[in-house]
């Protein structure tokens, strides 16, 4: 499998309007009871941190947890990421407003449709729909069908948020264009799933979680994570429970959880009773880490302080992300 974080697509008191630290963890699990409330703390300072980080993928990260964890008092940090440097940061920091419904930051929005990148240009269209602006969405659908890949991925992965089910035959359109390539047809095909389409199951997300490859079989569990139908999640249950590979099983848990099946738990414990080296941002770290704020157990919980202390900036922030989403 391929070292990588998850995006986690397609989000405290609001203070403000629109107007890293690394220790060596520990090996061995404690043993006492961990409450979630203590470790807020550290879990907001190593967000904060995250949004002000250096990298830019941490940035990008950091922004996505700050929406799933509705962590409004972090909206200064998104609003100043808005103009930042890096095209993909400017991306999500423009998306998180309108996810977050920042109806306060709608001139700032207004200003990424002038951002000198399409991308960017597209987000300010989506968040414009979701702060009640309906007709932006011409924009998004145009961009649907642009020749630019990484444009057309986009607007897939956006108008699948948007939640519309009659974007489906649009989204249809871009999955069958002889010119679409992989990474906007399976974007697409998640979209088509996140809209209710339940003939994505047979036509595309069962060969996708049958497929040989590891990395195939991640993108159709998160697919049928999206269609979130009885059939569909029987079918991640079956993987959970058959794959031969680690990771697929613990993608597999992290899915179910979110949609509210613990099933999965003993999998994640498991994982973290074999004492993995959590300095190490591998994909069964983060994705084990990324399960324990979904499943809220805690067994799972006593894990926390040592993912915080990790020397990697990415399990400390889904570490930390863990610990905001059970105190949402």
């Amino acid at each position: 499998m391929k070292k990588q974080l998850f995006s986690i697509v397609l989000i405290a008191l609001f203070v403000a309007g629109c107007g890293e630290q690394q220790t060596t963890g520990s090996t061995a699990p404690a043993k006492k009871t961990v409450r979630t409330k203590s470790l807020k703390p550290r879990a907001k300072i190593i967000l904060e941190s995250a949004l002000k980080s250096k990298n830019a993928h941490l940035r990008s990260a950091a922004i996505e947890v700050t929406v799933e964890t509705s962590q409004k008092d972090m909206l200064p940090h998104i609003t100043r990421l808005t103009t930042d440097p890096v095209v993909p940061v400017r991306f999500n920091a423009t998306v998180a407003l309108g996810d977050m419904r920042q109806f306060s930051c709608e001139k700032i929005v207004r200003k990424s449709l002038n951002d000198p990148d399409v991308n960017v240009r597209i987000a300010g269209a989506y968040s414009l729909v979701k702060l009640n602006h309906p007709q932006f969405i011409e924009q998004l659908r145009a961009a649907a069908k642009s020749p630019d890949q990484t444009v057309r991925a986009n607007a897939a992965l956006l108008l699948g948020k948007l939640g519309n089910p009659d974007n489906i035959e649009l989204l249809y359109e871009v999955l069958q264009a002889n010119d679409s390539i992989d990474k906007v047809r399976l974007q697409t095909v998640e979209s088509i799933a996140h809209l209710g389409d339940k003939r994505m199951y047979r036509s595309k997300l069962w060969a996708l979680l049958i497929s040989k490859f590891a990395d195939d079989r991640v993108i159709g569990i998160r697919g049928m994570g999206a269609l979130n139908t009885t059939e569909s999640r029987n079918a991640i249950i079956s993987t959970l429970n058959n794959d031969n590979v680690q990771e697929v099983r613990l993608v597999a848990a992290e899915q179910l959880a979110r949609l509210g099946d613990k099933r999965g738990e003993e999998q994640v414990y498991a994982y973290f009773k074999t004492h993995p080296d959590l300095n190490e941002p591998d994909m069964a770290n983060q994705t084990a880490v990324m399960a324990i704020g979904p499943l809220k157990s805690p067994r799972l919980n006593r894990f926390l302080p040592e993912a915080l202390d990790s020397q990697s900036p990415y399990i400390q922030l889904l570490a930390a992300r863990s610990v905001l989403l059970q105190l949402k």
